[in-house]
C-alpha cells in the first residue's frame, strides 16, 4: 500500500518523485500511483505516464528477488506552466491562440499572450474582447485543459465598383413594353403614347464613377491593394456634349428623337412621314425616320438612326443604323414558287421591336421583340430573342428558323398543327474557345518578353557606371518604361482569359430556351450541338444543353 509520505520535491522543485521498496509497497498498479498522486500535495502535476509503466514494470520484478528490499525512486510527475500555441491561417487573415492550462506551473497573463502575438509579428486585426473573454475561460480551467480561440483578423480588401453608365431617357422601342392606361385602370394595347422626343440640355446619360476600392490587411500588417474599378465612358454622338456644368453628364444640345448607340447617345432629327407609299417614294434619311401611318408594299426605308412606324409595314424593307420599332405589325408573303423566299425584310444594327411578324425576314445585332405573334418568319440576333406581352400571357411563335445567340423566350413555340418550327441558339462556344486558345497564346508570349525584359534589366553593370552616360540612361528609362507596359498588358489579358474562361463555363447556363406555356410537336431546337425534335406536346418548361444533350426543366419540378 502507498502512502503520501512517499512522494516528496525533488530537489529543482519541478517533479514529485515516488519513493518505493518492492518488498514493502509491492504489487503496485498504475491506478495505485495515480491515487496516491491525487492524495498527495502534487495533486496539480502533470503524471509521467511512460515512468509510471516502468516503475510498475520494475517494482514488480523485483517482488521474490534478491533486489526486493533495495529502494527505488522514480519522477512520476512534474510541474508545467501554462502554454500558448498561435497558429497563423494559410492566407494570413486569422491567428488564432491555444492556451493550455499550468500543472502546479505558472498561469499565462495577458502579457504573455502579447508577447506570443510579437514573436509570431502579429500586428493587425487583433480582437481584444475576445482575448480577454479567453483569459476569464483560461483561469476556469484544470490543470492541462485547453482553450482556443480566434484573437485576430485581417480585413479583405473592397475592390473597387466598375463605372456605371445610366441611360436617363426612354427609347422609341420602349414605348411598346408601356402601352398606356385608361381612366378606368385597364391598358389600352393599341395607344402606346407619344413619341420619345428631347429638347436641349435634356440629361441623356449619367455616369456613376468608378471606386478606387480600399486596401486590406492581413494579420501580418501586409496591405491587401484593392482592385480599382473599371472605368466606363460615353461618347458624345451629333446632337449631344458633355454638360459644361457637370462632365459626368451627357446632355442634349438639340431638339430631336434620343438614339442609343455602341458608346453612348445621339439625338437625330426626325423625318415625320405620314405613309411611305409609291406617291411619297423610298425614304434614305440621314437621322431618325417616324412614320405616323404605314410603309406600302415593295417600299423601302434607310436611316442612319432609329426608324419608328406607328401602323403596318406590308412587304416593305427597312434598314436602320438604331432601331425598328412597329407599334402594329409587319407583314409580308412567301414568294411564289420560292420555299424560303419571303417579301418583307426588317434588318437593324439595334432592337427590332413590334406586335406582330408574319412572313418577314428580321436581322438584328441587338434584341429581337415581338409582343404578340411571330409567325413563318426567318430571324436572326446576335442576343436573343423575346415573343410575349409584359404579362407573359401572349407570344407564339409559329413555323419559320430562329437563329438567336444568346437564347429564346416565347409563351408558346410551335402549333397545335404541328407546324415545323427551328430553332437554333448559343451556336458559339468554339469560336470562344478558339479565342480562348489564342488568348492563352498570347498571355504566355506576353510571360516570356517579361522574363526577356527582367533578365535584360539584371543584366545592367552598377548603376554608378551609366547614371552620367546620357545615352546609357535613355535605354535602361525605356527598358524600364517596356517592362511596365508588358505587366499591364499581362494582367489586362490575363483577367481577359479568366472573363472568357468562365464565360465558356456558363455559357450553356445563360443561354437557354423557355416555353412560358407551351412547346408543341415538330418544333425542332438546337442548343449548341445538342438537339431535340419535340414529338409530343410540353408544358411550361426551360430546355438547357446538359452535357450536349437537351435537358427539360419543368416549371412544376422547380416549385417541388
Amino acid at each position: 500500500m502507498l502512502a503520501p509520505d512517499q512522494v516528496q520535491l525533488s530537489h529543482d522543485g519541478n517533479q514529485a518523485e515516488l519513493r518505493i521498496t518492492p518488498a514493502l509497497h509491492g504489487p503496485i498498479s498504475a491506478d495505485d500511483i495515480l491515487t496516491l498522486l491525487k492524495q498527495s500535495e502534487f495533486r496539480r502535476f502533470c503524471p509521467m505516464l511512460p515512468v509510471h509503466e516502468k516503475a510498475i514494470k520494475e517494482v514488480n520484478s523485483a517482488l521474490g528477488s534478491e533486489d526486493e528490499g533495495v529502494e527505488l525512486f522514480y519522477p512520476i510527475a512534474e510541474r508545467k506552466n501554462g502554454t500558448i500555441d498561435i497558429t497563423i491561417s494559410k492566407d494570413k487573415m486569422e491567428a488564432s491562440a491555444l492556451l493550455t492550462a499550468p500543472w502546479g506551473g505558472q498561469a499565462l497573463t495577458l502579457n504573455d499572450i502579447l508577447q506570443a502575438l510579437k514573436n509570431h509579428q502579429i500586428k493587425m486585426g487583433l480582437k481584444k474582447k475576445r482575448i480577454t473573454v479567453l483569459i476569464k475561460h483560461y483561469e476556469r480551467l484544470k490543470p492541462g485543459q485547453t482553450c482556443e480561440t480566434i484573437i485576430a483578423q485581417g480585413k479583405q480588401a473592397v475592390h473597387g465598383v466598375n463605372a456605371v453608365i445610366e441611360r436617363k431617357v426612354a427609347l422609341a422601342r420602349e414605348r411598346l413594353l408601356h402601352p398606356q392606361e385608361r381612366e378606368d385602370g385597364t391598358v389600352d394595347m393599341r395607344d402606346l403614347g407619344s413619341m420619345v422626343m428631347v429638347k436641349p440640355n435634356d440629361v441623356l446619360m449619367r455616369k456613376k464613377p468608378a471606386t478606387e476600392g480600399i486596401p486590406g490587411f492581413n494579420v501580418l500588417g501586409e496591405t491587401l491593394p484593392a482592385k480599382p474599378g473599371k472605368d466606363a465612358d460615353f461618347t458624345p454622338g451629333e446632337g449631344t456634349e458633355r454638360s459644361p456644368r457637370n462632365s459626368l453628364e451627357l446632355i442634349a444640345t438639340v431638339s430631336g428623337q434620343p438614339v442609343e448607340t455602341a458608346k453612348g447617345m445621339q439625338v437625330d432629327d426626325v423625318l415625320q412621314i405620314k405613309d411611305v407609299n409609291v406617291g411619297f417614294g423610298h425614304v434614305n434619311f440621314k437621322g431618325s425616320v417616324l412614320i405616323t401611318g404605314d410603309v406600302s408594299e415593295g417600299m423601302q426605308v434607310k436611316s442612319t438612326g432609329d426608324i419608328t412606324v406607328m401602323g403596318f409595314v406590308d412587304s416593305a424593307t427597312l434598314e436602320a443604323d438604331g432601331d425598328i420599332i412597329v407599334s402594329k405589325g409587319i407583314i409580308g408573303r412567301q414568294q411564289p414558287n420560292q420555299d424560303f423566299e419571303v417579301s418583307a425584310h426588317i434588318k437593324a444594327k439595334g432592337q427590332i421591336c413590334a406586335q406582330f411578324v408574319q412572313y418577314s425576314e428580321l436581322q438584328a445585332e441587338g434584341e429581337v421583340l415581338v409582343t404578340k405573334q411571330l409567325l413563318h418568319s426567318h430571324t436572326k440576333t446576335n442576343a436573343s430573342l423575346t415573343v410575349c406581352d409584359p404579362n407573359n400571357r401572349r407570344g407564339d411563335l409559329i413555323g419559320g428558323t430562329v437563329h438567336a445567340d444568346n437564347g429564346v423566350k416565347a409563351v408558346v413555340i410551335g402549333a397545335t398543327a404541328g407546324t415545323k418550327t427551328e430553332i437554333y441558339c448559343a451556336m458559339n462556344q468554339d469560336e470562344m474557345k478558339h479565342n480562348l486558345k489564342e488568348l492563352s497564346e498570347s498571355v504566355k508570349s506576353i510571360v516570356v518578353a517579361g522574363l526577356d525584359i527582367n533578365a535584360r534589366i539584371k543584366k545592367l553593370p552598377p548603376q554608378e557606371e551609366w547614371q552620367d552616360d546620357y545615352v546609357m540612361v535613355e535605354q535602361v528609362n525605356m527598358m524600364l518604361e517596356q517592362k511596365k507596359m508588358i505587366v499591364a498588358e499581362k494582367e489586362r489579358e490575363e483577367e481577359e482569359f479568366h472573363a472568357l474562361k468562365k464565360e465558356i463555363k456558363e455559357y450553356y447556363q445563360k443561354h437557354k430556351v423557355e416555353a412560358i406555356k407551351h412547346i408543341f410537336p415538330n418544333a425542332e431546337i438546337h442548343i449548341g450541338p445538342a438537339w431535340h425534335k419535340s414529338n409530343r406536346e410540353h408544358g411550361p418548361c426551360t430546355l438547357l444543353n446538359v452535357d450536349q444533350e437537351i435537358q427539360f426543366n419543368y416549371a412544376s419540378d422547380s416549385k417541388k
